[in-house]
């Protein structure tokens, strides 16, 4: 990962793309008298969401069913961690969740609830990605990941081939290396890298909140229901890993089916550090929407199907999304710039395989293949 910072968006054609927008969006709110944070709906959402988490959890412990009824109840925990980070965790990350900083401080930390760590996200997410969309080395969420090739511009390996056969297998096991070792090495390496300007005093005390909370989600989750409850260790490891199988393919797939699919670019920044275009441009060509009618999909993956408006207004909540699509799409028009989207899921989740298809066979000028 390059240094934070090194890489800046120059806008040569001065284009007024972002500028004329911005003002139409803004009009918007002002004309209908609107907060730009969350609503009631976002509230309730966060409820349902929370107990579809939690709910099944307290039946397990309160029941000790048989195996197969256990199962299921992992199996729908598993919709609800994919349920509350997509909907809850990353609308108050991005303080858009509502006008308290308090209650976005709050409902930004359910996703420790959910063993994962603010602290990180925030960084890799909020600054990153948001940022240095599709830009590799800087964007984490396309770099170099072995078995996975997200980008033209990194290391290609014989098996990448059949990348798109076995995506999603690699995508349910997200969330479990997620909480058990992504946080602690994006913690050092961010450090490293200056993304984490913190302290050192800030970053003791930052890591070892991150320790207390991950021990107290492992206790909580693994050792009380055998411990207290009763409850075979294995059952409760199968339903784990079920649990946080299922979470990690709707993420991944949710997350890739905006960035990783046919139309989205993937620029390099010049030997000086520089991406000749405007940031909110680059938000354009780098990102796609998909299924924006589907209202049900909408609710559930937090406006994530609407990543477009996200990218280009992360502090607005996703309950405005389907309102300001069409703002963003007639402005976009005026200006001849692609607006890119899949009228479906099922259309999406086609060009994201066919885009890891392209992948695994295109290689770069001089790269020698990696056989490891």
């Amino acid at each position: 990962m390059k240094l934070k910072g090194k890489v800046k968006f120059v806008n040569k054609d001065k284009s007024l793309f972002f500028p004329t927008l911005r003002k139409r969006v803004d009009a918007y709110f002002t004309e209908n008298n609107l907060p730009k944070s969350g609503n009631s709906h976002i509230l309730i959402k966060s409820i349902v969401l929370l107990l579809l988490y939690v709910v099944p959890f307290v039946l397990l412990l309160a029941l000790t069913p048989g195996l197969v009824f256990s199962l299921v109840l992992w199996f729908v925990m598993g919709i609800g961690v994919a349920g509350v980070a997509m909907s809850v965790m990353h609308d108050a990350n991005h303080g858009a969740f509502s006008k308290s900083k308090t209650l976005n401080y709050l409902m930004a930390h359910s996703v420790n609830l959910l063993g994962a760590s603010a602290f990180n996200w925030k960084l890799q997410h909020n600054i990153l990605h948001h940022t240095y969309t599709n830009v590799v080395e800087m964007d984490e969420d396309i770099d170099d990941m072995v078995f996975m090739r997200f980008s033209p511009h990194t290391n290609v390996r014989f098996f990448h081939k059949v990348q798109w056969v076995y995506a999603f297998f690699f995508y349910g096991l997200l969330t479990l290396y997620w909480v058990i070792l992504k946080d602690f090495l994006q913690f050092f390496r961010f450090i490293r890298s200056g993304v984490n300007a913190n302290s050192k005093a800030q970053n003791t005390s930052a890591f070892l909140k991150i320790v207390a909370f991950k021990v107290l989600y492992f206790f909580s989750i693994l050792v009380a229901p055998t411990l207290i409850f009763g409850i075979p260790f294995l059952e409760v490891l199968l339903g784990f890993v079920l649990m946080h199988f299922v979470a990690g393919i709707i993420l991944s797939t949710v997350f890739q089916l905006a960035h990783t699919v046919e139309g989205t670019s993937h620029p390099l920044p010049s030997e000086t550090g520089v991406i000749e275009n405007d940031w909110a441009i680059h938000q354009l060509n780098t990102t796609a929407n998909f299924s924006r009618k589907s209202k049900l999909l909408s609710w559930y993956v937090g406006g994530l199907n609407f990543q477009i408006e996200h990218h280009l207004f992360p502090r607005i909540s996703h309950v405005h999304y389907p309102a300001i699509a069409e703002i963003v799409k007639e402005t976009a028009a005026e200006f001849n710039l692609t607006y890119l989207e899949s009228k479906t899921f099922v259309e999406a989740v086609r060009s994201h395989l066919s885009t890891l298809h392209r992948f695994g066979r295109l290689r770069l000028p001089n790269l020698n293949e990696v056989m490891a």
